[in-house]
């Protein structure tokens, strides 16, 4: 068992740790970005916030010092939003050693560089190995310790299959692979397409145009994912298909409600203030996606549409009448 360190007490921290704690014999370690946070979930032991009816186990150690949450832990989970990945490694790269190990279970592209989380996370630590959680995962669900099945992606497979070991659960199957690329944009592009899906389901345009746009999504999120390096079989397994259904079906998906409420006609700073300091990633990721995209010459309709609804008030119906009306194709 392993000492490990979770970074970020959002409701995907916090899931990650209840769902942890479920395999006795890890010490763990919870960090809190606000004091006030910290200092709550000591007393009462509940994310009221962020993910309100489970207990944190009492051996957990809850803490707003970031230091000291990395100090001796031999993972470093970090589950911040994907735009404050930076800052944290900003932080803690000089303290942490090179034998530990640094996950990302954070589903983004940063905004203005286009990197990957993994690839920040090598700025600062870069003789550190480094892998990713991926796979379709609502943190309530996991929380509840509901059958879930997860990936985690890292280059060396002898430390995948021990890592494999720290993270699976009679609720949580772990699965594994080395494609730390195509679990890492799998995660995140499938966010951009989450919130197309929800704009369909807000303009109540049938389930028709949900499962074209899902299909369609899938192939637009292979073509980057293969013209960055990864691999086109990822895709076809839980980071990639897998994540993508859930974020665009599932009724507990933040993208996808504020993909429903811009369908609705409701302003998209609107939305966002609605979710009481949650994040959709999908609103960074979408601009990240189209960078990326015009980097490597990869074809993204969705996702250009998408960046137009969310950043260039372009009417959600006028969207999919311009998708609608592209140029035939073979499929």
């Amino acid at each position: 068992m392993s000492r490990i360190a979770v970074i970020g007490a959002g409701a995907w921290g916090t899931a990650l740790t209840v769902s942890l704690a479920r395999r006795s014999g890890h010490k763990l370690t919870l960090w809190a970005h606000s004091p006030d946070h910290a200092a709550q979930l000591n007393d009462t032991g509940e994310n009221t916030r962020y993910l309100p009816g489970f207990i944190l186990p009492a051996d957990v150690k809850v803490t707003n010092n970031l230091t000291q949450a990395v100090a001796g832990a031999d993972i470093v989970l970090c589950v911040t939003p994907s735009q404050a990945l930076r800052s944290i490694m900003t932080q803690i790269g000089p303290v942490i050693s090179h034998k530990q190990v640094l996950l990302s279970a954070s589903k983004g592209i940063e905004e203005k560089t286009f990197l990957r989380m993994s690839q920040i996370m090598f700025e600062y630590a870069p003789s550190n190995p480094i892998g990713t959680l991926g796979g379709p995962s609502f943190a309530q669900e996991v929380a509840a310790a509901m059958p879930t099945a997860i990936t985690l992606a890292i280059d060396d497979p002898v430390l995948g299959k021990s890592l494999q070991d720290d993270f699976s659960s009679a609720s949580l199957r772990t699965y594994r692979n080395e494609d730390v690329i195509g679990t890492e944009l799998g995660g995140a592009l499938k966010n951009v397409i989450a919130l197309a899906a929800g704009v369909v389901t807000g303009l109540e345009l049938g389930n028709n145009a949900t499962s074209a746009l899902i299909t369609r999504g899938i192939a637009e999120i292979t073509r980057l994912t293969m013209a960055c390096g990864g691999r086109r079989e990822t895709m076809s397994g839980l980071s990639g298909i897998g994540d993508l259904v859930l974020t665009c079906t599932g009724g507990l998906s933040r993208n996808r409600t504020v993909g429903v409420e811009l369908g609705k006609g409701r302003k998209l700073e609107d939305i966002i203030a609605g979710l009481n300091g949650k994040v959709a990633e999908g609103v960074s990721t979408t601009t990240a996606a189209l960078g990326l995209a015009r980097r490597y010459g990869v074809e993204m309709p969705i996702t250009e549409q998408m960046a137009a609804i969310l950043h260039a008030d372009k009417a959600p119906l006028d969207a999919i009448r311009e998708l609608m009306s592209r140029p035939g194709r073979t499929e």
